[in-house]
């Protein structure tokens, strides 16, 4: 297959990992440029080092290199994360996969079919992730999750505590937890009677 096939082939699958999934998804353009950018970027050195005696070793070694510095200048999410290693491995693989012609195209594919599965809203929807910050200090494990069901609405699978402030009568926890739309109801209704 013809480079600059490889390379339409990387240029319209980034761009659909980037402006057909990520940004409706998640809407954070600084991140956008970063994905675009480090994907083309790859390619470029991706195809110079395919044409030459240095190899793909070198590459790879790049590949990780460009993932450190980049995953340690700013916080991440983990799905952000997820996207950042798709865009690389969409980079990478047009130039250093060249044989048999249909591989690279079906493993971009493959990255985006994974992607657009994995990171699908629908999916584990109602599962929620949350730090919070309790207004009392809560050292009970069973009334901790007890608080947090009852604030929430929704049923608490873990809640690892964080930081307990004796003086400032404080709790700031991580909550993993599932929404349960009866639980929700009831929740809602109990804060409208409280309003009122």
């Amino acid at each position: 297959m013809p480079r600059i096939a490889i390379y339409a082939f990387d240029l319209a699958a980034v761009t659909l990992l980037v402006f057909g999934l990520y940004f409706p998804r998640h809407r954070r353009r600084d991140l956008v440029v970063a994905y675009l950018g480090v994907n083309v970027g790859v390619l470029a050195v991706a195809g110079l080092l395919s044409s030459s005696t240095v190899g793909a070793g070198l590459g790879l070694g790049l590949f990780g290199v460009l993932s450190i510095i980049r995953l340690r200048s700013t916080e991440l999410d983990q799905h952000e994360v997820a996207y950042y290693f798709s865009a690389l491995a969409l980079g990478i693989l047009g130039p250093l996969g060249e044989d048999p012609a249909w591989l690279s195209p079906a493993l971009m594919g493959l990255i985006l079919a994974v992607m657009y599965v994995g990171d699908h809203p629908r999916l584990l929807r109602h599962y929620r992730r949350q730090v919070m910050v309790l207004d009392t200090a809560v050292i009970d494990q069973l009334a901790l999750v007890v608080q947090l069901e009852r604030i929430l609405g929704a049923r608490v699978h873990s809640a690892s505590v964080e930081r307990v402030d004796l003086v400032n009568d404080t709790t700031t926890v991580e909550v993993r937890y599932s929404l349960d739309p009866k639980r929700a109801l009831a929740r809602q209704t109990e804060l409208v009677g409280v309003r009122q």
